[in-house]
């Protein structure tokens, strides 16, 4: 078994004193966490909040920004309305790399309300190849730059640590041993994250499918679970669990 940081050790030992066979015996899947959430954008359309709430949505990561003049046209609709029924909600920027890091930075906090009981800001970090615009792959040196001045100004203005998104591959071209201090929300969808991210097994958010079903959404959408425990849930949105 692998090592664990303390904080995911406590969810496993939980995990494995209330499951049917020890946790040696299999992966956790997605239904093994009590805290579910999802991410989403303009692409799911109308959305229904609270009956996404009475489903059991804990959280949800609503699609603000991108690059540094593009606004997700559905974003102060979904994070009004996801305040008002209740479900806690945070923002994130998806990072364009042919566009200079202030000018994303000054995007975002333009568009993104300062909020006390918003979930942390998100930068959204991932090679995006499907672009007509910009394919550039820059060194690892000027990513991990960019990035900290992004995270850090964001940090400044909100008053929280920001979350980093990540997929597996940009990971570990890029992030491996990086922003040990931020809270990671990362992408696997073939199998646990254990076995897809090196030295990144204090993850704090694991987006394990783009196919899901929620009531009061139409069509499919990302869901994701916190690595945690109720406990550690609401330890979490008070700023109360150290760092791993």
């Amino acid at each position: 078994m692998l090592a664990f940081p303390r904080r995911l050790a406590v969810f496993l030992l939980t995990f494995s004193l209330t499951a049917c066979a020890s946790y040696e015996d299999r992966d956790p899947v997605p239904s093994d966490f009590p805290i579910h959430g999802i991410d989403i954008s303009r692409w799911q359309g109308d959305i229904d909040w609270h009956t996404v709430r009475k489903a059991g949505t804990q959280f949800a990561f609503i699609k603000a920004t991108e690059g540094g003049d593009f606004l997700d046209p559905k974003f102060v609709e979904n994070w009004n309305a996801a305040k008002a029924a209740g479900v806690p909600r945070g923002a994130y920027h998806f990072y364009y790399f042919c566009r200079p890091v202030e000018d994303q930075i000054a995007w975002f906090i333009q568009n993104v309300p300062v909020d006390p009981t918003a979930l942390p800001p998100v930068l959204d970090m991932e090679w995006n190849g499907e672009s007509k615009n910009c394919r550039i792959r820059p060194p690892q040196g000027k990513i991990v730059a960019e990035m900290t001045l992004f995270l850090d100004a964001l940090q400044a203005h909100y008053g929280k640590r920001p979350i980093v998104y990540t997929t597996v591959d940009f990971h570990r071209e890029i992030l491996v041993g990086h922003f040990t201090a931020h809270d990671f929300w990362i992408r696997s969808v073939a199998r646990h994250p254990m076995h897809m991210y090196s030295k990144r097994d204090d993850w704090v958010f694991w987006q394990y499918t783009a196919k899901g079903q929620v009531p009061g959404i139409k069509g499919d959408v990302d869901r994701n679970v916190f690595f945690g425990t109720k406990r550690q849930w609401q330890q979490w949105l008070r700023g109360e669990l150290p760092n791993p």
